[in-house]
C-alpha cells in the first residue's frame, strides 16, 4: 500500500515594523494540523514591537533573523537560503492561511507518487479583522503554465508553492515586482503544476499608495516584455500600455 506524500513545507515571513498584524500570521501558521513545517520569520531591524512578538513564539518558530536588509525582496531570498523543506511559502505579516487545516487539506489533493514542481490555490481578500472581503480578482487557472501570466498575476503569490530545488534568487533590480518575475521564472523551469482548487490564504487588503502602484505597473510591463517579448505584451494589455505610459 502507497503512502501519501508527507512534504515539508518551508513557511517565510518578512516584516520590517508589523507589530500591528503579526502575530495573526505567527498564530496561523502554529495552528496547522499539518505538523511537516518549518516556519522562519526574516525581520528587517523592525523599531517598533515585532521582535518581541515573535520572541513569545521562540518555541513554535524554527529560525527568527533580525538584521537591516535592502528591502522586501533581499529579505525574501535570506528566507530561501534558510530554508530546508521541499516548498516554499511566502506568507507576509497580516496574511494567512485560510483555515487551521489548509495545509493538511492541500497535501491531501495530491497524488502518489513525485511530488508536483509547483502548489497554487487561490486567495481570499480580508480586513484588518480578518472577515472575508471578496474573492481575488484574478483567479488560478484550471490549468497553470508560464505563459498565464501573460493575462496578469493569476495567482497570489502567497498562494503559489514552489519547489525550494527549482528557486532562484528574486532579482533585486525590481522594488515591487520581483515576485511576478519569480513566479514566470518558477514556472519556466516546472514540469508539473498542481491546482489544489483550495482557497489556500487569507490576504490581508492594504491600499497600496498610487504612486507606488505606477512603478508596480511599470515593473510588471518590463518584466512581461522580457518574457513574452514586447509585440505580444503591448497586444495582451493595450489598456495596461494606455495606463504605463500615459499616466504623468
Amino acid at each position: 500500500m502507497h503512502n501519501r506524500p508527507t512534504p515539508k513545507f518551508s513557511i517565510i515571513t518578512v516584516t520590517y515594523n508589523a507589530e500591528a498584524v503579526l502575530e495573526d500570521t505567527i498564530q496561523s501558521v502554529i495552528s496547522q494540523t499539518y505538523h511537516h513545517v518549518e516556519y522562519i520569520i526574516v525581520d528587517g531591524a523592525s523599531r517598533d514591537r515585532t521582535l518581541a512578538i515573535a520572541e513569545k513564539y521562540r518555541d513554535r518558530i524554527t529560525r527568527i533573523v533580525s538584521e537591516p536588509d535592502k528591502g522586501l525582496y533581499d529579505a525574501m531570498n535570506k528566507g530561501i537560503n534558510l530554508a530546508t523543506g521541499d516548498y516554499l511559502c511566502f506568507l507576509n505579516a497580516g496574511d494567512s492561511f485560510h483555515e487551521d487545516d489548509t495545509l493538511q487539506q492541500l497535501v491531501h489533493t495530491l497524488g502518489i507518487g513525485e511530488l508536483p514542481d509547483v502548489i497554487y490555490g487561490e486567495t481570499a481578500l480580508v480586513d484588518k479583522e480578518g472577515h472575508f472581503l471578496r474573492m481575488r480578482r484574478l483567479s488560478a487557472p484550471e490549468v497553470l503554465t508560464w505563459k498565464s501570466f501573460k493575462q496578469g498575476m493569476l495567482v497570489c503569490h502567497q498562494a503559489f508553492f514552489a519547489k525550494r530545488s527549482l528557486a532562484m534568487p528574486y532579482d533585486m533590480r525590481y522594488r515591487f515586482s520581483a515576485d511576478f518575475d519569480w513566479c514566470i521564472r518558477i514556472m519556466k523551469k516546472a514540469r508539473t503544476l498542481h491546482n489544489t482548487h483550495l482557497t489556500l490564504i487569507d490576504y490581508l487588503e492594504e491600499g497600496m499608495t498610487t504612486q507606488n502602484q505606477k512603478a508596480s505597473l511599470r515593473e510588471r510591463f518590463r518584466i512581461m516584455a522580457q518574457h513574452y517579448g514586447l509585440i505580444s505584451t503591448v497586444a495582451h494589455h493595450a489598456w495596461f500600455v494606455v495606463r504605463v505610459v500615459l499616466k504623468k
